[in-house]
C-alpha cells in the first residue's frame, strides 16, 4: 500500500509538468557522430587544445627571434638563437659561444617586445646598432650535440678528435654568412669569460669571414692566474663551479653546501680532494684531470691560449678586455696582449676598466665602495666598442681608438695609451721603482741599511681568511662574491699572522701604470708555504667626501705564490727550512693614482681561505689529497734589508 501511494505521488508530479526540453541534460553523442548545433565549439577538437603551428602576435617586436641547428664537419649539430634587427637589410653577425646555454642568454628578465628584455645591455646595444646577435651552445651542454669537455683543447696531444673550439667556431662561421639571408658576409665574435675562451679559439685559423674579435675578461692560462690556480695555489671557491658545469648536460645539479660558512665546510673537510671526494666528484673526468696535473706542466702550458696565439702574427682585429678587480680571470687579456702586441699588424687592442667580473656588459657607475662619477661600461661600448665593430664589420668609419684604453683610478678617467704596461714590466725588474719593507713594520722608498726581519706562526687549523667571515659560497643567494677584491682589508691587519708595512701619509700624487714585481725573501720551518702579498691604499682617517671610507683598506693588487714552485711551476721542489730564499712574483695589472694624505700598505701571509686550498706546510706529492697529519704550523719570517723584500712598483711621471 505505501508503494502504490508512491507512485500515484509520481504520476500526478508528471502529469503536473509541462512537456519542455530539458537544456541541462546533454545528449549523448556517439564517437564519430554528429555533434549537434547547440554543442558545436563546446567539446574539444580531436587532437587536443595544443595547435600544430601558432602565429604569435610579434607585430610589435623590435627584434625576429630565430632558432637554428648548425651541422659541424663531424656531423654533429650545435644548437643557436639568432636575435635579428626588425629593419630589413643586412647586419654583420656577432656570434657568442656560450657552455651557459643560448636560451638563458637571449631570455634574461621578463620576455618583451624590447631587446632589452631578453638580452643583457651589451647585446640589446649591438641589436639596436644593427647587429644579428647570435647565441651558440658550446658542443655537448644544453641543446647542443656531441660531447662537451671543459675548455677542450686544441687538436692534438691533449685532444685527439677531428674538432675543437676552433673548427666549430669555423664551422658556424661557415655556415651563418650561408644561410642567414639577413648576413652581409661579416662576422665578430664576442664573449666574457669561458665565452672570452671560446672567442680566443675563433682566432685560431680563423675564417676568412671573421672580421673583429672581442673577447672580454677570456680563461687564457688558468693555471698562472686565472680560475682554477694562481701560481700553483688551487682556487678551491672554484670546485662548486666544476661540479655544477660537468655534472650534467644542462647544469642542474646544484653544488649543496655542508654549512652556510664556507670557512667551516672547507676546513671541517680538510683537504681540497676530501671535500670534492664526499661530493661524489671522483665520477666527474674534469676534476679527476685537474688533480692529477698540480703542477704547470705540459698539460697546462699546451692550453695556455696566449702562448697558442704568439706562434703566428694575429690576423683578426681584436678588442681584449679586462676588469681591473676582476674576482675570477684577471690575468688573460693583458697576458694576451702582451703575447701578441709585437707582431699583430696593430690588429691588438687593450682596454682596462675599472670593472669587477663581466661588470662592463651592464651598468658600471660603481665599484663595491667605489662611485666612478659616471657609467663607464656604457661609455665602453659607445665609445670603444661599438665604433671598432662597425669599423670592422660595416666598412667604417674608422674608428679613433688608442692601442690601449685605460682607466686611471684616483682621478678617475679614460687615458690613451700608445702600450702597456706604460712602466716597465715584470720582465724588466729594474725598469720598476721599489718600495721597501723595512723594521717595526715601515715601509719606504730608501733601502733600509741592515738585514731584519718580523716573524709570524702561519697554522692550518687557523687559516687567514679571504675576507670577513661568514664566507658564503661564491652562487650562494646573497654572495657578495664579486666584490671581495674591494672588501676593506683591515678585518686581515688585526690578525697576528699577517704582517702589515706601511707608508707615511704621500705628499704627492703616486702613480701607478703596469705590473707590480713582488721580490720576497722569506724562511719557514716547514717544508713547503704559500705567500700571499697584497699592496693596498690606505685612505685617510677623515675623508670627508665620503665619511664610511675613512681608514679604508682598498687592495690594489694582490695574489699568491705556491712555494714549491718557487725555482720551477713545472717540478715542485720542497722548500730548505729556516733558510731565507726568494720568491719573485708578478700582482695584477694596475692604473692607479695613490692620492696625497694616503698611504701605502703591504700584507703578507701563508693563508687565503677558503679561496684557496690550505698549504699543509709539509712537503707531500700533491695536496690534493693531503692527509690531516700533513698540516702543521710552521714559524715564518720575512726579511728586510738593501738585499731583502720589497715590492716593484710601475711608477710613471
Amino acid at each position: 500500500m505505501r508503494l502504490s501511494r508512491f507512485a500515484c505521488v509520481a504520476a500526478a508530479l508528471v502529469i503536473a509538468t509541462p512537456l519542455v526540453a530539458d537544456t541541462h541534460v546533454q545528449p549523448a553523442v556517439q564517437p564519430g557522430g554528429d555533434i549537434p548545433a547547440n554543442f558545436r565549439g563546446a567539446v574539444p577538437p580531436k587532437g587536443g587544445d595544443i595547435p600544430q603551428h601558432f602565429s604569435a602576435p610579434r607585430a610589435d617586436f623590435q627584434y625576429v627571434r630565430r632558432e637554428v641547428n648548425i651541422p659541424m664537419r663531424d656531423g654533429v649539430k650545435l644548437y643557436a638563437v639568432l636575435i635579428l634587427p626588425k629593419a630589413p637589410g643586412k647586419f654583420p653577425i656577432m656570434l657568442d659561444r656560450t657552455p651557459y646555454s643560448a636560451d638563458k642568454a637571449t631570455s634574461r628578465g621578463n620576455f618583451g617586445a624590447l631587446p632589452e628584455n631578453i638580452l643583457s645591455p651589451l647585446a640589446a646595444e649591438l641589436v639596436r646598432a644593427g647587429y644579428v646577435v647570435a647565441y651558440e651552445d658550446v658542443r655537448g651542454k644544453y641543446k647542443s650535440g656531441g660531447d662537451y669537455v671543459m675548455n677542450r683543447p686544441l687538436r692534438g696531444p691533449l685532444n685527439p678528435t677531428a674538432v675543437d673550439h676552433s673548427t666549430d667556431a669555423y664551422d658556424t662561421i661557415d655556415w651563418l654568412v650561408k644561410n642567414v639571408p639577413e648576413s652581409n658576409g661579416r662576422v665578430g665574435t664576442f664573449g666574457t669569460s669561458y665565452d672570452g675562451f671560446t672567442t680566443l679559439m675563433s682566432l685560431v685559423d680563423p675564417h676568412p669571414a671573421l672580421k673583429a674579435a672581442v673577447p672580454i675578461n677570456p680563461m687564457v692560462d688558468v693555471w698562472k692566474g686565472d680560475d682554477w690556480f694562481h701560481n700553483g695555489a688551487f682556487r678551491q671557491e672554484m670546485i662548486s663551479y666544476v661540479y655544477g658545469q660537468t655534472a650534467t648536460k644542462d647544469s642542474g645539479e646544484d653544488w649543496f653546501s655542508s654549512g652556510y660558512d664556507d670557512y667551516t665546510s672547507f676546513l671541517n673537510h680538510g683537504s681540497a680532494g676530501a671535500y670534492a671526494k664526499a661530493m661524489g666528484m671522483e665520477q666527474l673526468p674534469f676534476w679527476v684531470r685537474l688533480t692529477q696535473h698540480p703542477d704547470y706542466d705540459e698539460y697546462w702550458q699546451d692550453q695556455a691560449l696566449d702562448k697558442i696565439l704568439a706562434q703566428k702574427p694575429l690576423t683578426v682585429p681584436t678588442l681584449l678586455v679586462d676588469s681591473e678587480w676582476d674576482q675570477e680571470d684577471i690575468y688573460g687579456a693583458p697576458a694576451v696582449f702582451d703575447a701578441v702586441k709585437n707582431r699583430d699588424n696593430g690588429n691588438a687592442h687593450l682596454v682596462l676598466g675599472p670593472w669587477h667580473h663581466g661588470e662592463e656588459n651592464g651598468a658600471a657607475s660603481s665599484l663595491g665602495p667605489l662611485d666612478w662619477g659616471s657609467d663607464t661600461g656604457k661609455w665602453f661600448r659607445q665609445n670603444l666598442l661599438l665604433p671598432f665593430l662597425d669599423e670592422h664589420l660595416k666598412g667604417g668609419p674608422q674608428a679613433d681608438i688608442a692601442r690601449v684604453t685605460a682607466f686611471e683610478v684616483g682621478p678617475d678617467r679614460w687615458q690613451r695609451l700608445s702600450n702597456w704596461p706604460s712602466a716597465c714590466s715584470s720582465g724588466c725588474p729594474a725598469g720598476l721603482t721599489p718600495l721597501y719593507l723595512a723594521p717595526a713594520k715601515r715601509l719606504g722608498f730608501e733601502p733600509p741599511p741592515a738585514l731584519a726581519f718580523e716573524s709570524y706562526v702561519s697554522d692550518p687549523a687557523r687559516p687567514v681568511t679571504y675576507r670577513q667571515r661568514p664566507t658564503i659560497s661564491p652562487w650562494a643567494p646573497g654572495s657578495t662574491w664579486r666584490y671581495w677584491l674591494e672588501d676593506d682589508q683591515r678585518f686581515a691587519e688585526a690578525r697576528p699572522d699577517v704582517l702589515t708595512y706601511e707608508t707615511a701619509p704621500l705628499t704627492q700624487p703616486l702613480k701607478l701604470e703596469g705590473t707590480p714585481l713582488v721580490h720576497l725573501v722569506a724562511s719557514t720551518t716547514g717544508t713547503d708555504s704559500d705567500w700571499v702579498v697584497k699592496l693596498i691604499d690606505v685612505y685617510p682617517a677623515h675623508y670627508p667626501q665620503k665619511p664610511e671610507m675613512g681608514g679604508y683598506e682598498l687592495g690594489i693588487a694582490m695574489d699568491v705564490m705556491r712555494g714549491r714552485y718557487r725555482t720551477d711551476p713545472a717540478h715542485p721542489q720542497p722548500l730548505t727550512p729556516n733558510a731565507p730564499l726568494t720568491y719573485q712574483f708578478a700582482l695584477p695589472n694596475v692604473d692607479y693614482v695613490v692620492e696625497p694624505g694616503h698611504r701605502l700598505m703591504v700584507q703578507i701571509q701563508s693563508s687565503w681561505f677558503p679561496l684557496y686550498d690550505r698549504n699543509p706546510q709539509t712537503f707531500v706529492p700533491n695536496i690534493f689529497f693531503a692527509k690531516p697529519a700533513d698540516y702543521r704550523a710552521a714559524t715564518q719570517k720575512v726579511f728586510t734589508g738593501a738585499e731583502a723584500t720589497w715590492i716593484g712598483l710601475p711608477v710613471v711621471q
